[in-house]
């Protein structure tokens, strides 16, 4: 995967540094064998969402320890201590701190809204229209369903997403599928989600995803999810259904490669 700015990341999904499209069937290096997508620890540090954070830094010489707890005192939204949300996330400390430091700059108030992540993945995804992606990856940030995110709630769910294990990833994504957070997935919030991915990433895809319909897609898995033939599926059949099939978890590349 590479962003808007030609910084690569693995996953060969959008164009290369130079703008060009992915070669028909997917991503060759000197033209060699098939570089299967793969999502490494090194390419999830350069996320989205991570990377607009560190960036807000590169220009400024942020706090370092005490002083970076001494300002948790001059935004709208104090966030827990840093030393706590290190026992709480797979993140160090020194990490935390550089993470807090871009919240900071970014949202001055403590707090991040629906509007900043459109701007975020708009930034990212020019080429297509991230609009509704970036609500509905809002929602599932937005635990307290209050319109914002606390850093707390921000650097946590990084922390599933980048570092999490295999099922607390697919919890969190069988939240972002559970669109209205009634503890079942639908197959239109199902097809919802795919449809808003596909929009957004659209012809820099190889296969390009407009080129095939996201509701064929999303007929076969919810078939394959819904085992109990009741036209929702719960966490534990998409868990289980997901863990017990590598075609369904070779799909979650696409999910991955967009947070």
């Amino acid at each position: 995967m590479h962003f808007a700015d030609g910084k690569g990341v693995d996953g060969g999904l959008l164009p290369d540094a130079n703008g060009k499209e992915p070669s028909p069937g997917g991503q060759r290096e000197d033209r060699g064998k098939w570089q299967k997508p793969r999502i490494t620890r090194k390419s999830l540090m350069k996320c989205c969402l991570v990377k607009w954070i560190i960036d807000s830094t590169t220009n400024t010489q942020g706090p370092e320890s005490s002083d970076c707890e001494l300002e948790l005192s001059t935004v709208r939204h104090q966030p827990e201590g840093l030393e706590q949300l290190q026992v709480q996330t797979q993140f160090t400390k020194k990490e935390l701190q550089s993470l807090y430091r871009g919240f900071k700059n970014e949202c001055p108030s403590g707090l991040v809204d629906e509007e900043t992540f459109k701007n975020i993945y708009s930034q990212f995804f020019p080429q297509g229209d991230a609009t509704t992606y970036a609500h509905f990856l809002f929602n599932a940030f937005d635990m307290d369903r209050n319109g914002s995110i606390r850093f707390e709630d921000f650097v946590i769910g990084l922390s599933v997403l980048l570092r999490g294990s295999e099922t607390e990833k697919l919890r969190w994504a069988f939240n972002l599928y559970d669109i209205n957070k009634d503890g079942y997935i639908t197959k239109e919030e199902m097809l919802a989600i795919m449809t808003s991915i596909y929009d957004m990433m659209g012809r820099y895809t190889s296969p390009s995803v407009r080129d095939v319909d996201p509701s064929e897609h999303v007929d076969k898995f919810f078939q394959k999810m819904d085992r109990n033939r009741d036209g929702v599926v719960t966490i534990d059949e998409f868990i289980e259904t997901c863990q017990k099939d590598e075609n369904i978890m070779a799909s979650m590349q696409l999910f991955e490669n967009v947070i």
